[in-house]
């Protein structure tokens, strides 16, 4: 895909944006805002054009150092419908200009390489996909072209509670690594998230999350996203808008074990809990 002159322009500045975002002296926090009838969590909430500009300007103002927004439900397991890429661009349309004006790095959540292109054109400046660069195969390409910074994330199409998960996390990022390579994406423009809910039982979720620090190996930044997911319904019953509680201590326990990246629903409360926990820890005793 060719690039605008506009986008080269700009490649340096979305270049930097992960640099930046990794030298904060907190553990930056990346807000969720669906832009979907059916997410499962809060499908619905912010389809509406103003209700999603006044719940990214919410999230800036609860902490949130990126917003990541999301025009199509990628929710396993409960039949997430597919959307065109028309569609998903038609949802993204109203808003996006608008919430890249609040002065925070926006990421394009889409598994499509043409919605990120268009968003990336349209002030988006990093790329989460939850196929890895593996399932649209123009999507390594279109980041490659764009300089953008990219969050590589596990993913598989059903959960098999035969595997070793942590194998597959490493041999699916193995994958994906090498496809970044081959189409030019540098190592300091990628985060690896090993997909916390995606093609895992709960107890394979819950073990990701005992294991992360083993993904350290790769010497690339890790981005939990464990806000709100199945697992912690199978610990603590409750439905996805009241499991806050499961999800801040499943972020404070993998940024103890090295994630540097945290994307979350409940901003204000993640927020909160990162800085009291890293003020405790490096309190002088």
């Amino acid at each position: 895909m060719a690039l605008a002159d506009s986008t080269a322009a700009h490649r340096g500045g979305e270049t930097d944006v992960l640099a930046r975002l990794l030298a904060c002296t907190h553990t930056p926090v990346m807000g969720i805002l669906n832009v979907t009838p059916d997410s499962f969590s809060d499908g619905g909430r912010f389809l509406d054009p103003e209700s999603a500009v006044a719940q990214a300007q919410r999230l800036v103002a609860e902490g949130a150092d990126v917003i990541d927004i999301g025009a199509e439900s990628s929710r396993p397991y409960v039949g997430a419908v597919a959307v065109p890429d028309e569609e998903e661009i038609a949802r993204l349309a109203p808003v996006l200009a608008r919430i890249t004006s609040l002065g925070v790095p926006v990421s394009i959540d889409s598994m499509k390489a043409r919605v990120v292109e268009w968003a990336l054109r349209h002030g988006a400046t990093i790329v989460n996909d939850v196929w890895g660069l593996q399932r649209d195969p123009d999507m390594a390409g279109v980041v490659a072209e764009h300089g953008a910074p990219v969050v590589i994330m596990h993913n598989r199409a059903k959960a098999d509670p035969r595997i070793d998960i942590m194998g597959d996390i490493q041999a699916f990022l193995n994958r994906s690594l090498d496809a970044a390579a081959h189409a030019g994406i540098p190592p300091e423009r990628i985060v690896l998230d090993p997909g916390i809910g995606f093609g895992k039982t709960p107890q394979q979720s819950i073990e990701t999350l005992a294991n992360c620090e083993r993904l350290t190996v790769f010497g690339l930044p890790l981005l939990i996203g464990a806000s709100r997911k199945r697992f912690i319904d199978s610990v603590s019953p409750a439905p996805p808008d009241q499991r806050l509680g499961g999800s801040i201590a499943a972020h404070l326990l993998a940024v103890m074990k090295g994630a540097a990246i945290v994307r979350a629903h409940d901003v204000a409360e993640t927020v909160q809990a990162l800085r009291v926990a890293a003020a405790i820890r490096n309190a002088n005793v």
